[in-house]
């Protein structure tokens, strides 16, 4: 059963759990939350797919749930989607209704979430190949596309992070991450649900609501814990947890190191995409690098591949195209057979579009997207990351993003937007290309440095390079 501690017999044999989860202050019971589920389960069960607008709430949630007990498709919305986009995935997906909240305009029918509704009825655990949710991508290289995952595969990939990070019901999870993606939802959400551990989830991801919130696991994106960190005394709470993992986008390694000075503990990254839900992590009992992923959860095979397809070493430098192979991945983009099979090579693994070395004993250091991370310089295949990594060590910069633009003489050359700290001079820029060059070889510093006031980021806080370059 994919949410296995809500099984009702589960519950039987065992204690209720009072605070199963909460949101933004509101808590459900394990039981009381199986029973308002169902509830909606009664209401959803003859529809095919319907749209749950994902807000940090207890509607969402049990929009959410209620759908998985019933064998409905999910297709989560972005709370702040705009009208295009929200045409666009709507159409897209072929949502006959919304679950729960609906935004203003909504043309499709609503079905009602009733908090205190209560329902025991027993429904058959749906097919495990059916899917379970249609997740949109961030649209990067043109229209978002629907990523199909099962419940098998979601079962697959909750089950191996549950090992790797030896995540029990004795945990306690906190985060406030948006609930519309692998990484706040499936993750954050069905998590705790199949382990059987509480979930806090804090509404917005700020630095005091982290250190209010009693917990054992802490997740976070690069831009919540670069926020921790200049909080000290927030920072400093967080000593009680168990682990503290960042994802969704690279930790800088400034980052890193301030995190585990505050709180006594190096972060666990790790590195997933909604194609693959999550193939690589640090562990809790082992090696924890800045800057590396570290290596395949159980039931994950990885390989680098260069452009000709031909065997890249792995010897810690070589970078070459990532691909993954496990039962995790996803069975396709929705109504789009051409551009799915595009992406998987002939015997089967999936071509992630990321870049990365891998180094002897199989960690992982992720060098970005090959579109907009493979920089190719003067006859050198450069990685982005690693020249914004040497950048963010300098104490003039803030936060920062290289790319390559089209030049003449070299092919491409190396351009890093930053954002400086304050009482940094614009004038810094000469300085920053001879830190990089003085840290990395010659041919990978920056030509060109442009201060900017900010980045463009997603809701997942992911530079958006493609709008820089």
């Amino acid at each position: 059963m994919l949410l296995s501690s809500l099984n009702p017999a589960a519950i039987a044999a065992g204690a209720d759990i009072p605070d199963a989860v909460t949101i933004d202050g509101e808590t459900l019971s394990r039981g009381d939350l199986l029973g308002a589920a169902t509830s909606v389960a009664e209401r959803v069960a003859q529809a095919r797919r319907v749209a749950v607008l994902a807000e940090p709430t207890l509607t969402t949630v049990l929009a959410v749930v209620g759908a998985l007990i019933a064998g409905v498709t999910v297709v989560p919305v972005p709370p702040d989607a705009g009208s295009a986009e929200l045409a666009h995935l709507l159409a897209d997906s072929g949502a006959q209704a919304w679950l729960g909240t609906a935004p203003a305009g909504a043309e499709l029918p609503v079905i009602p979430v009733r908090k205190h509704a209560r329902s025991w009825h027993r429904y058959a655990e749906p097919a495990g190949r059916s899917t379970a949710f249609i997740l949109y991508t961030s649209g990067t290289t043109g229209a978002p596309k629907g990523v199909m995952l099962s419940r098998d595969a979601i079962a697959a990939g909750l089950d191996a992070l549950a090992d790797a990070w030896g995540w029990t019901s004795k945990d306690t999870l906190v985060h406030g991450l948006p609930l519309f993606h692998v990484h706040g939802l499936i993750l954050g959400l069905l998590g705790p649900l199949r382990v059987g551990s509480p979930l806090v989830h804090t509404g917005k991801p700020t630095p005091g609501a982290y250190a209010q919130a009693p917990g054992t696991i802490y997740f976070g994106v690069p831009t919540v814990w670069s926020r921790i960190v200049e909080d000290p005394d927030a920072a400093q709470q967080l000593a009680k947890a168990r682990i503290l993992i960042s994802g969704s986008a690279p930790l800088p390694v400034p980052v890193f190191e301030r995190l585990a000075e505050l709180t006594g503990h190096a972060p666990l990254e790790r590195y997933g995409m909604s194609e693959t839900m999550i193939t690589l992590s640090t562990r809790p009992d082992g090696e924890r690098r800045p800057g590396w992923v570290g290596t395949p959860v159980a039931g994950v095979e990885t390989r680098l591949r260069d452009e000709a397809g031909q065997p890249v070493p792995h010897d810690g430098e070589s970078v070459g195209g990532l691909q993954v192979h496990g039962p995790m991945l996803f069975d396709g983009y929705l109504d789009k057979p051409e551009i799915t099979a595009a992406n998987f090579t002939a015997d089967g693994w999936f071509k992630t579009g990321d870049v990365a070395v891998i180094d002897a004993d199989g960690f992982h250091r992720i060098v970005g997207r090959e579109s907009v991370d493979l920089i190719k310089s003067g006859g050198y295949r450069i990685g982005a990351g690693e020249i914004e990594t040497s950048l963010l060590g300098h104490p003039a910069v803030a936060e920062t993003a290289v790319v390559g633009v089209p030049d003449d003489d070299l092919g491409q050359r190396i351009v890093a937007y930053v954002v400086l700290r304050d009482g940094a001079g614009e004038s810094v820029a000469e300085s920053l290309i001879a830190h990089v060059a003085g840290e990395l070889s010659a041919h990978k510093r920056p030509r060109e440095v442009r201060v900017v006031e900010s980045l463009p980021r997603n809701a997942m806080g992911k530079v958006q390079k493609k709008l820089l370059a």
